[in-house]
This record gives structure tokens, sequence and C-alpha cells, in this order.
């Protein structure tokens, strides 16, 4: 496994459409794609899945996932690139460290699928739609961008749900049960190798749209902190 990671190392080095901690890239992307389509993120993208099933679906949006774990989006990097799909590209870097790659307003749209959803109450900091990094898309979105998240997690759905009412922020969409809605758009459709595993066993699909205020979102962490340790300890109830 060790070694098979390392050729897979090696190989996104010489990938053009993956840029490993890149220098110089805000507001450049429109270049590095050579067109001026929407911009759309897939963060903590794994095997890049999503990513390339929304380039499909979606050709006339640029699309780039973004993981820290290069080995993982070798998979969706190499179908890109033999596919000639143009409008896909990877990013290597952490996700805290975004406001390095994207010049404000570079980015029309936020995509969070099956995310690590930080069970534990000590690291729900750590959660992407925590208002920590809230207020990082904030920085590159532009107004009224979405912010997309898809999760088997309960207890991620539930958080953001409930960071979405205590900042006021506009949810546009929300599905308890993906695959049981029969109106459900062909975009959360797309499957991944994540989705198959139900690693929280819920055997259920959330998804959750919004759209952050235009403003920074106020100070309410510790609101937050207190309502989800009530919220979790309870078992939900």
């Amino acid at each position: 496994m060790a070694q098979k990671k390392l050729i897979r190392f090696a190989a996104i080095k010489n990938f053009a459409n993956v840029l490993e901690y890149p220098s110089g890239m805000q507001g450049r992307w429109a270049s590095f794609f050579k067109n001026d389509h929407p911009l759309v993120l897939e963060l903590a993208c794994g095997k890049g899945e999503y990513a390339v099933g929304l380039g499909k679906l979606s050709p006339e949006k640029n699309f780039i996932g973004l993981d820290v774990k290069g080995n993982r989006m070798y998979s969706g990097a190499k179908y890109a690139n033999e596919n000639n799909m143009g409008n896909i590209a990877f990013l290597r870097t952490e996700i805290d460290k975004i406001g390095n790659y994207f010049a404000p307003g570079e980015v029309s749209e936020i995509w969070i699928t099956f995310p690590d959803p930080q069970l534990r109450l000590s690291k729900a900091k750590k959660r992407l739609t925590h208002p920590r990094f809230l207020r990082l898309y904030q920085q590159i979105l532009q107004v009224g961008g979405k912010i997309n998240l898809k999760t088997d997690s309960p207890v991620l759905y539930e958080f953001t749900k409930r960071v979405i009412g205590l900042f006021g922020l506009h949810l546009i969409e929300d599905y308890n049960d993906v695959h049981q809605q029969a109106s459900a758009p062909e975009l959360l459709q797309i499957r991944t190798h994540y989705e198959g595993l139900n690693i929280s066993g819920s055997n259920r699909i959330h998804y959750l749209q919004f759209v952050l205020p235009e403003g920074l979102l106020p100070d309410l962490d510790e609101q937050l902190k207190q309502l989800t340790i009530e919220y979790e300890l309870n078992g939900g109830d």
C-alpha cells in the first residue's frame, strides 16, 4: 500500500491538471482554464469522483477538487486527463489555506461531499461547516455563492442546520434523505466510493444548500459550542 501511494504521488507531479501548493494563483484561474467560466470548488475531494461527476454534468463550469492527500486525488485526475476533461483540476493543499489560492469573489460555489464529520465534541471546530471555516469561504466566494453539503453523517447534518439557524444563513435546500426524494436533481445522484461505504450506518444521505451573508459572520461561536454540547450529549433531543 505504501508503495502504491508513492507511485501515485510521483504520477500526479506530471499531471497538468494537478497543482500542489502552487504560488501566485489568486485571480489567475481563468487563465489556467483558458476561459472565464464559473469556478466551483469541491473541498476534501478524496478520489475526486464528485468533482468529475459535476464536470460531466456542467461542462460550462470549471471544477477544482481540493484535498491535502495527493494519492487519493490521483484517480479523479487520471480519469479527467484520459477523458480530455479540460474543466477539471485538482489542488493539493490544506483547506484552511484556501485564501492563499483564490481571490475575493473568484469562486462561485462550494461543494463539501462526505467530509470527516469529526464526531468527537472536542473536534467540532474541525467540521467543515463550522463558522471558522465559513469565514474562510466568505473570503473567496462571490456574493450569493452557494455552499452544498452532502453527508451520510446525521451529526454533521444536524450540526450544520444548527449553524444555519444560529447565524441566520439563507437555507435553500434541505433533504433529510436524498435518495428518497423523487425530485432530487441529477447532481445529487452522483455516488462516490465513500457514499457506498455508509460509514455512519445511517442508510441516509443528507443534503443542505445554503448561502452566506455578505457581511462577516457574527461572533456566536461560543454560543454554538454550548448548543452543540447540549444537543449531542442529549442524544440529539
